[in-house]
């Protein structure tokens, strides 16, 4: 966990709901997902300090959305394909994995998402997808981290040459939502936005904490999630089981 998640919503739409100030992918607008997989390009709200004319940086900073790629590449990885294998962070151990420590410290971000999925084991051996997502609709502002990788073997000049990668932290599931996996991604409150993405917070730990069980639903959804090619808002509707269910799913993330 989390391993799928959709996001539906348009680019305006999140514009105004996370109050940007810039857009900074002016030419990149993506479609509805109903079915976000890691390493497909994801929408992230951050806040950056702007460059002075001399490269330095200054001044308060910026809040602006950007497409990133989900799968976090750290800045002194070899080359992009560790990101695969970074597509979470673990809140009890993100301050202090090399991986993600740096990040946590000052590349903080919020990422968008109408719910997440999580599967649930049955007793025929099947996993029973659940779309988890707020009771009343709202947008879920799951907290990340973002990092920027600089490719070696591209020209200064390159487009390309920066890559910018992020990961779901994640936290310990409880009452009904542990019932269906143990681990579940880490909400930020909207009064607590601000000061998660500032980077010049240095005590960001103390701003998460776990979304209350009740303002998140659960049903269960057609296994036609399983398969990343499929898409579509039927991915998200109420299906019937597909056996009796076992119980907590910690072994789902097998699935991604």
């Amino acid at each position: 966990m989390c391993g799928r998640y959709a996001s539906a919503r348009k680019k305006h739409d999140l514009l105004e709901e996370f109050e940007v100030e810039l857009d900074g992918a002016p030419d990149q607008e993506l479609g509805p997902d109903y079915n976000v997989a890691p390493t497909k390009g994801v929408y992230a709200v951050m806040s950056r300090v702007p460059r002075d004319d001399d490269g330095s940086r200054s001044g308060r900073p910026v809040r602006q959305l950007r497409v990133v790629r989900w799968g976090l590449v750290p800045s002194w990885a070899k080359d992009p394909s560790i990101g695969s294998r970074l597509i979470n962070a673990r809140i009890e151990t993100v301050g202090d994995k090399p991986a993600f420590r740096t990040a946590f410290a000052s590349r903080r971000c919020l990422l968008p998402a109408d719910g997440y999925f999580e599967w649930m084991p049955t007793e025929d051996k099947k996993k029973q997808p659940y779309f988890i997502h707020p009771s009343d609709g709202g947008v879920l502002a799951m907290a990340g981290l973002y990092e920027f990788w600089k490719d070696p073997g591209r020209a200064d000049d390159d487009p390309l040459k920066w890559l910018c990668t992020c990961t779901v932290i994640t936290t310990s599931a409880e009452d009904e939502l542990g019932r269906i996996h143990d681990r579940m991604p880490m909400m930020v409150e909207r009064d607590r936005w601000a000061e998660w993405l500032d980077p010049r917070l240095k005590d960001p730990a103390k701003l998460l904490v776990p979304a209350s069980p009740d303002r998140l639903e659960a049903y269960p959804v057609s296994t036609e999630v399983n398969n990343v090619r499929n898409n579509g808002p039927a991915l998200v509707e109420p299906a019937e089981p597909v056996g009796k269910e076992t119980g907590n799913g910690a072994d789902a993330d097998a699935l991604f």
